[in-house]
């Protein structure tokens, strides 16, 4: 009997802590946002809100108001639905709220890659000398160049039959896109090397397939849910990009971006291992070109669902393109589309914030390093525990509030426009201007670097697209394909299933 107490206090204490760790024993504190731990110890709500996030958010917001705590896999995680009050959390001071914990684990866990200090300043320190402003200039011509040798090569023949050549719009959109991103970043084949156009398309096809094999799994891979075979085709794929990628192969290329060898060089002058290096090349990777190929379907969707949209935008595309001196015509010269150029588009930058809005919907997540007081614009005041994370889902809060954006769900191009064709800022809620009114590229320290890039991506492939080519969907009445609920949280949202379309050589 005596030996039997000690075991079972033991057992019992084991209990008490293993529940305690479970968050069985968690209760709302006075001051603290309203609490739904869910009925599953430890996994709380994940189920619900890994199967579909925004009908999960939805449902909470109805239930509690616009903050809520709730336990996700371990994780008590208060979330800010309130738009009035995102100031709090996207100014609120390292120290207390950080981005970089939640970012450290996920690339971990999805790249292999193990990041160290003072990656987020050479990130950003690289990006915004060579992906904004001037520096923008380099790339936006070599985007070009891609572009134009990944859209225009092998279609002589049935160009000049006139015949339409039939794809998913999609994978067309993606493929593209994604080539030519890769190639403007990482470089073509060495120019001396015959055939080196014909071995960038082939290179960068292949990349492609591939990239789309990794792309698929990644919301399961981000979320630790991935079945045993598809977890090692994930650490087979992961281990190919970062042999393709490596900085051994990206040292042989010509025309390899200053943004990615200006960081190659930081990191080995801070003495990261190669094998490192390589794996942070995926990661810029997948950060540079995961959402521009998804994103420029949805726009091109969205212009052919809607004729007044479509000759909206073509007809500004014409008139910038004769007011440069320039004219498409067969044998002719290729289209210059200068950074210059780009930055006198405000219709097509309207229909583009508009498909992002509608499009776009990552989950903006911050750790929280001390206990913190959040203070709402309406001066209510709640208690966050240390311990906790932050998040805000801009998608329910702002995009699809229809006291910000009337009528939410449709697709307006001129809806980011006033009527004096100036870019509109001014949107609001409850009589109240709302600053953050779009968000797809996130917010504050977090906010994406390359959106300059990539905002220049999307415009210059449906540039092309509108000056080169006549397009048109297979079947006119084809209804916009559901979002795949999956991807709720990882930035550009991608259809249940793809749209056949078809194009032809407008000369």
């Amino acid at each position: 009997m005596e030996l039997l107490l000690p075991i079972l206090l033991g057992f019992l204490a084991a209990l008490i802590g293993g529940l305690y760790l479970l968050g069985v024993f968690r209760q709302r504190r006075p001051g603290e946002p309203p609490l739904d731990k869910g009925l599953i110890p430890w996994l709380g709500h994940v189920l619900e809100f890994r199967r579909d996030t925004l009908k999960f958010l939805e449902r909470m917001k109805q239930k509690h108001g616009d903050v809520f705590t709730i336990q996700l896999g371990g994780f008590y995680i208060t979330f800010l639905q309130d738009p009035l009050s995102f100031g709090s959390l996207v100014k609120e001071s390292r120290e207390k709220l950080d981005f970089s914990k939640f970012a450290m684990h996920l690339v971990r866990k999805v790249f292999g890659y193990a990041a160290v200090e003072g990656d987020h300043a050479i990130l950003h320190t690289s990006s915004n000398k060579h992906l904004k402003g001037d520096g923008l200039e380099v790339m936006t011509q070599a985007m070009m160049s891609n572009l134009q040798n990944l859209m225009l090569h092998n279609i002589g023949s049935a160009a000049e039959q006139s015949t339409w050549i039939e794809d998913g719009l999609f994978m067309y959109s993606y493929n593209i896109v994604f080539r030519a991103g890769y190639l403007s970043l990482y470089g073509n084949e060495p120019h001396k090397s015959e055939g080196s156009e014909e071995k960038d398309r082939v290179e960068s096809e292949a990349l492609f397939y591939e990239f789309r094999k990794y792309d698929q799994l990644f919301p399961n891979l981000a979320y630790g849910v991935l079945l045993p075979k598809k977890r090692l085709e994930a650490e087979r794929l992961m281990g190919l990009f970062w042999n393709s990628l490596s900085v051994t192969k990206m040292k042989k290329k010509d025309n390899i971006s200053r943004w990615i060898w200006d960081i190659q060089q930081a990191k080995e002058e801070m003495g990261m291992d190669e094998s490192m290096i390589n794996k942070y090349m995926f990661v810029l990777l997948w950060a540079s070109q995961g959402n521009t190929g998804p994103s420029s379907f949805w726009l091109l969707l969205f212009l052919m669902k809607h004729p007044e949209a479509m000759k909206a935008v073509k007809g500004e595309v014409d008139t910038l393109l004769k007011e440069s001196g320039q004219e498409v015509q067969r044998g002719g010269p290729l289209v210059n589309l200068t950074r210059e150029m780009l930055m006198k588009t405000p219709i097509l930058d309207s229909a583009v914030e508009e498909t992002l809005r509608l499009t776009a919907a990552p989950l903006l997540t911050r750790a929280v390093l001390q206990d913190m007081t959040l203070k709402m614009a309406d001066g209510r005041e709640y208690f966050i525990r240390k311990g906790d994370r932050m998040a805000v889902f801009p998608y329910i809060a702002v995009h699809i509030d229809p006291e910000i954006h009337p009528d939410p769900q449709s697709f307006k191009y001129d809806r980011f426009l006033n009527p004096d064709g100036s870019k509109k800022t001014d949107f609001y809620k409850a009589g109240k201007k709302v600053k953050y009114y779009n968000m797809p590229w996130g917010a504050g320290v977090s906010m994406c670097p390359g959106r300059f890039f990539a905002t220049n991506e999307l415009k210059q492939f449906v540039f092309l697209m509108l000056v080169y080519f006549e397009f048109e969907l297979k079947n006119p009445d084809e209804t916009i394909p559901e979002i795949d609920f999956s991807r709720w949280g990882f930035g550009s949202m991608q259809p249940q299933r793809d749209v056949e379309f078809r194009y032809r050589l407008r000369y």
